[in-house]
């Protein structure tokens, strides 16, 4: 394990590496450690000792924090200004049994995005500016402190969600904003699936601005606040803001909702509660290595290709950002082939494979379907920030 504790010591390690070939492991706090495929590496790199809030200033609503800075810590600043990260990440340490530290940069480098993604934008959408150190061992700097300075080649994008595979990351820039002051969400009890994604579509195409919208099977709803949502399947959505239009827009979604299904609310703090749960996936934080599929694509669609799946295997799951994230547990098999085909029927999306035991991890890949053009467009990349592959290589192939 090497953890530099400045920039500079991590630039000469990489040169070393790169000057023999020799590949390297980019991880950050280690809460998602098992996730994708094999790297083939000996040796961990890992920014946990770069930490520190480097700059902040409530009034600008920025903030630069070295990368192996506790998210926890992060929080705590913002929460004593009122502030928070709007797009709502994700611990995945539940989901995937680790017990490391969440840290910023490892946040953005798999672009990790919550509940409030369909309205907010995901981890990379408030990345303003960010330092890494590329294969050569070079020190890059790209973007800056507000939007307008992304130019050219935008790096910062290209980084958020590369999986540690570009470079190693050192510092980030972005954007935070204020902490709604209450919010609630508003139940819908019994739907099956197809009629929670039109109660759904239908709740956002009011001017209620719901934050949050998730459907929750019954296989699933009793594993939420302790079992506290009505009985039969829960179509929660979320509205936050100041408390007298919280008040007046739950009321017009409520009665919006009436006769579709029985209608229930939940205050501030179990709507707290849930879409906490709902963010780190906590009724699949079994302890198993049971497979966890993370699949997204169209709302419209993806309730189809669970239902498909259903009828071939064993599979629990629930959705978010109005339908379009699904989290399936598969009881055994990944499923991986049936998983492809299913999505390339129903119009194409996208499915990550976060956890699964190892013999499986060595069979199926991470990121299905593999998308030739987007492969090759990804190797030209890597080939001009990590020139001798030796940043986490295997991992997302």
């Amino acid at each position: 394990m090497l953890t530099p504790a400045t920039e500079t010591e991590a630039a000469a390690l990489i040169r070393e590496h790169a000057a023999s070939k020799t590949p390297l492991h980019i991880r950050g706090g280690g809460s998602r450690a098992g996730f994708g495929n094999a790297v083939a590496a000996d040796a961990i790199l890992s920014s946990k000792a770069l930490t520190g809030i480097t700059e902040y200033n409530p009034a600008e609503m920025v903030m630069t924090a070295r990368a192996g800075t506790p998210v926890a810590e992060i929080e705590a600043a913002l929460a004593a200004n009122g502030q928070g990260m709007a797009f709502e990440p994700m611990d995945h340490r539940g989901a995937m049994g680790t017990s490391g530290t969440p840290t910023i940069g490892g946040l953005f480098a798999v672009n990790s995005s919550g509940p409030r993604r369909f309205t907010a934008g995901a981890a990379r959408d408030h990345l303003l500016g960010l330092r890494f150190v590329n294969g050569a061992g070079d020190v890059v700097k790209a973007g800056g402190k507000v939007m307008k300075n992304v130019t050219g080649l935008d790096l910062v994008k290209l980084l958020a969600g590369s999986h540690g595979t570009l470079g190693f990351l050192t510092e980030v820039t972005f954007k935070v904003l204020p902490v709604p002051k209450t919010a609630a969400t508003i139940v819908v009890s019994g739907l099956e699936d197809e009629q929670a994604m039109k109660a759904l579509a239908a709740a956002l195409s009011l001017s209620v601005e719901v934050s949050g919208a998730a459907h929750l099977p019954e296989s699933v709803r009793a594993r939420f606040i302790g079992g506290k949502l009505p009985d039969g399947s829960a179509t929660v959505m979320r509205i936050e803001g100041l408390e007298a239009s919280v008040a007046v827009r739950a009321e017009k979604l409520m009665a919006a909702m009436d006769g579709i299904g029985p209608v229930s609310r939940l205050d501030a703090d179990d709507t707290q509660a849930l879409w906490a749960e709902i963010r780190d996936v906590m009724p699949y934080a079994d302890g198993t290595t049971r497979p966890l599929w993370r699949v997204s694509m169209a709302p419209s669609e993806a309730w189809k290709l669970v239902a498909g799946l259903r009828l071939r295997a064993g599979i629990d799951a629930y959705y978010d950002w109005q339908g379009g994230l699904v989290w399936m547990r598969m009881e055994a098999d990944p499923e991986a082939e049936v998983l492809r085909h299913g999505i390339r029927t129903l119009g194409g999306g996208h499915a990550t494979l976060v956890r699964a035991a190892p013999q499986i991890r060595a069979e199926v890949a991470a990121f299905e379907p593999q998308v030739p053009a987007v492969a090759l467009l990804s190797a030209r990349i890597r080939a001009k920030l990590d020139p001798h592959g030796i940043f986490n290589p295997g991992l997302m192939t």
